[in-house]
């Protein structure tokens, strides 16, 4: 068997993604080091989910009651061999219908805008479509596996398959530049990786994600206005929510639309057509496709997918080192060296020594976290996709921290940013509110643009109270990067996410290494350890927001 399956322009790539899921549930052989990756991006997401849970996140909080609403059927129609009815949300017993489950779950997850993201970026295939995505959609696998009574092997190789779609998507068509959110890719995903698990035909699965092409199209404005709301955050797990249903009426023998990738009238090709290399061909007057137009039916781009070995794409997806938009993490790596090289500037706690600082970076990093309405975020939600906050906020900790103790070192761990961070009081900090007004967040010109996405370049310039200027550099790999190994911002990064885990888990349980254990080493647990590792004490501690 090949290491990479591939899906041409001109082949239907929904049934090739249906017959590629069940493959690779059968026979995938991903090696130790994407299993690896793929548990700790999992561990990571459960960390996020179960700290907002406990925080009172409204979001989480309200899904995850609403599924309590929905128990577990006494059967299960529309799939043969499940051992179990429905499956719990985080910190419960309690089986409830599963797309209730998952959509609870991964809006949990996803709260904070605080676990792994990629920038689909394929340079030795020229896949480079720059497309946003996050390991949301472990909920899917997760499900599965313990609906039909699998192992934690079962589980992860789901995982990896989940990302690998949903990524390789990523890499090869962007959503955003037609308004259309992101979290697309993944529930197409996740239609495919949860009728693999659960036993569906491919034409089944086909005829799921033709549902969500379909009929489940989440635009950006869930991400645009001055304040941004609950709907940014639960986009994946809402979508995900209709992968589900589309999943289980396509089991019932719903039939939904075919071949939906070369589908001219479908977001696809709808808006890049097929490819410079096929010619749009349609019956006159019908808009449909003629019956031998052969290559001048065809999507608009090529799938590659990993099958064995190393090359998946969850390897080149990124880690956050704390509660930031990931647009960011170049400004945050250039505040920490700089800090490091030039501790002067902390030597006022008022941040007097400071004068101003300037940061350059790309488009998109520009437009996003550069808005001028998120100069005064009034929600967490636009707070921490506001560049003048996050880096405010983390050289307010500094200077506190430097205050307390003069040498104590100012790395990724003393500055994590958390989730109070973004509570009611840190949002007004006088001190942050001060700093952020000496800020300027300039785009770095084409220069800049060219760089991403395969780094994060971005630079920052801090100018004391004498009029000295302290410049970062360009930074591009900055921690957490897939690629920071590469750049001379070498981050600590297993450290760093032991670090962020324990911070997370103390906002659920005040000894959290036994919930960490749950969800780490899932390649060695069994079907029982996998159907309980939901099972644990999780309460609500009041409201966050």
């Amino acid at each position: 068997m090949s290491t990479h399956v591939t899906l041409p322009p001109d082949s239907n790539q929904a049934l090739g993604l249906a017959e590629y899921a069940l493959d690779f549930i059968a026979t995938g052989q991903p090696a130790p080091a994407v299993l690896e990756r793929t548990n700790l991006f999992f561990t990571d997401a459960c960390l996020c989910g179960i700290s907002a849970i406990a925080l009172g996140t409204n979001a989480p909080v309200l899904l995850r009651d609403e599924a309590r609403y929905y128990p577990a059927a006494t059967s299960i129609a529309w799939a043969k061999n499940c051992v179990r009815q429905g499956v719990p949300t985080f910190g419960s017993r309690d089986d409830v219908q599963v797309e209730k489950a998952i959509v609870a779950n991964g809006a949990a997850v996803r709260e904070w805008d605080s676990n792994g993201t990629n920038f689909g970026y394929n340079p030795a295939l020229g896949h480079t479509a720059g497309e946003f995505g996050h390991n949301d959609f472990y909920a899917v696998p997760l499900a599965a596996a313990q609906l039909r009574g699998l192992d934690g092997a079962a589980a992860l190789r789901g995982m990896v398959l989940v990302d690998e779609i949903r990524g390789r998507l990523a890499e090869v068509f962007s959503l955003k530049s037609y308004k259309i959110d992101h979290v697309l890719h993944g529930a197409i995903a996740s239609a495919a990786t949860f009728g693999a698990m659960m036993g569906a035909t491919a034409a089944q699965i086909e005829s799921a994600i033709g549902m969500v092409v379909a009929h489940s199209i989440p635009f950006r404005a869930i991400r645009a206005g001055k304040q941004l709301s609950d709907s940014k955050g639960a986009s994946a797990a809402l979508s995900t929510e209709a992968a589900i249903m589309a999943v289980r009426r396509s089991m019932m023998g719903f039939l939904g639309p075919r071949d939906i990738f070369r589908n001219p009238e479908a977001v696809f090709r709808l808006f890049e057509g097929p490819g410079q290399l096929f010619r749009k061909v349609e019956s006159a007057g019908t808009g449909i496709p003629a019956a031998k137009a052969g290559k001048d039916y065809a999507s608009p781009f090529s799938l590659v997918l990993g099958h064995s070995g190393d090359d998946f794409a969850v390897m080149g997806m990124h880690f956050k080192l704390g509660l930031y938009e990931h647009q960011s993490a170049g400004a945050l790596q250039g505040l920490i060296n700089l800090l490091a090289r030039h501790p002067h500037l902390l030597d006022d706690q008022s941040g007097d020594c400071i004068a101003k600082i300037v940061i350059r970076a790309y488009e998109p990093a520009f437009g996003i976290i550069g808005d001028p309405a998120k100069r005064d975020p009034k929600t967490r939600q636009s707070a921490d996709h506001s560049m003048l906050y996050l880096v405010c906020t983390m050289l307010r900790k500094a200077l506190e921290l430097r205050a307390a103790k003069k040498s104590v070192p100012l790395g990724w761990k003393e500055l994590m940013l958390l989730p109070h961070d973004f509570g009611p009081s840190a949002l007004h900090d006088p001190l942050t509110r001060a700093l952020m007004a000496k800020v300027s967040f300039e785009h770095g010109g084409p220069d800049y643009d060219a760089k991403y996405p395969d780094g994060i370049p971005t630079s920052m310039v801090i100018t004391d109270d004498q009029g000295a200027a302290f410049d970062s550099g360009l930074v591009m790999y900055p921690g957490g990067h897939a690629r920071n190994h590469l750049g001379p911002d070498k981050a600590d990064r297993d450290a760093i996410l032991a670090h962020k885990f324990q911070k997370l888990g103390e906002l659920a349980s005040p000894n959290p290494e036994p919930i960490i254990h749950r969800f780490r080493n899932l390649a060695a647990k069994s079907a029982n350890e996998i159907a309980s590792i939901m099972d644990f004490p999780l309460a609500v501690q009041g409201r966050f927001d």
